[in-house]
């Protein structure tokens, strides 16, 4: 079965909304969340955390042509765990802890196992404190929206 709107399998669109909780999460946060899931299962690391750069490409107006708006700062990671899962992460920003435990929590989102615990425990919590932080925005911004209006004279 496919996503309405990606036409994506429907397992890849979960997973891409698992890593996208993952990658937004404050890493004091998860940090928090990861140690409360106890003992988890061995992994081996297949890339090692490591810090590069990512083109951050736009489009003018959000429908116009692209353009390069500049480089930001990602930390990626790659594990394995179990039989042939393979957990990945891409973070924003230089925390190398951040991106291991990403990667380790998609692994254990795979198996079935450890599936409904991590959602409960890590996922949800994380979304949630992500909604908040991001209506908290919305009210600040809102509190600095100008509306302009022209007044019409009563001159023809």
């Amino acid at each position: 079965m496919e996503h309405p709107q990606t036409g994506q399998p429907a397992s890849d669109a979960r997973r891409a909304a698992w890593m996208r909780v993952l990658a937004l999460a404050d890493a004091g946060a998860l940090d928090g969340a990861f140690s409360a899931l106890g003992r988890l299962p061995e992994h081996r690391t297949l890339r090692p955390a490591q810090t590069g750069m990512a083109m951050v490409r736009a489009r003018s107006g959000g429908t116009g042509a692209r353009f390069n708006l500049g480089e930001m700062t990602v930390t990626r990671c790659a594990v394995t765990m179990g039989e042939g899962v393979v957990g990945v992460a891409y973070v924003q920003g230089r925390s190398l802890r951040h991106a291991e435990q990403a990667a380790v929590a998609d692994a254990l989102l795979q198996l079935p196992e450890w599936h409904e615990t991590v959602q409960a425990q890590l996922i949800a919590p994380l979304a949630r404190q992500h909604a908040g932080k991001v209506e908290r925005q919305a009210r600040v911004a809102a509190q600095t929206k100008v509306e302009f209006f022209t007044m019409v004279r009563g001159e023809d």
